[in-house]
């Protein structure tokens, strides 16, 4: 086992942990829409769910691939109460930020530990979580707004 396969190990069920909290927050979203809009946020929201279980699988294969066992732990969950369509996108820009946090912790341990392989794994799911941060910015803007949303 290389000697940085435990880091990569630890940031990688860091990564899984997330994921699998996203599945979490995005499957209790989706139940709390309602509204004019309520199918096509909730299918979206659904889709996020099946997205962040896929990253969480994926991470964990890296996990096992390394020698390591993946965990069972699942990340922070807090019910905030507020369901607001607008509270909701805001605490999923919350939530993908984390993830998109430890993809890039991934990537410097992987640069640094010469493994070709994890860091584009780290760039891949950089890409995705950046998009899926623009798209949700997106969302939280009024119609004809071009400025970025700041929270």
């Amino acid at each position: 086992m290389s000697e940085h396969n435990g880091t990569y190990i630890e940031i990688l069920n860091e990564i899984m942990e997330t994921e699998l909290a996203g599945v979490v927050k995005y499957t209790h979203y989706s139940l709390m829409v309602y509204g004019y809009n309520r199918i096509p946020i909730v299918d979206w929201m659904k889709g996020n769910a099946t997205e962040s279980l896929d990253h969480a699988h994926r991470a964990g294969e890296f996990v096992t691939l390394l020698g390591g066992h993946p965990s069972l732990k699942i990340g922070t969950l807090l019910e905030t109460e507020q369901h607001d369509i607008g509270d909701i996108l805001r605490e999923s820009l919350e939530h993908e930020s984390a993830a998109l946090k430890l993809y890039y912790r991934l990537l410097d341990a992987a640069t640094e530990g010469g493994s070709v392989l994890l860091e584009e794994y780290a760039r891949e799911q950089i890409i995705a979580e950046e998009s899926h941060l623009d798209e949700v910015n997106k969302m939280l803007r009024y119609p004809g707004q071009t400025q970025v949303f700041v929270g």
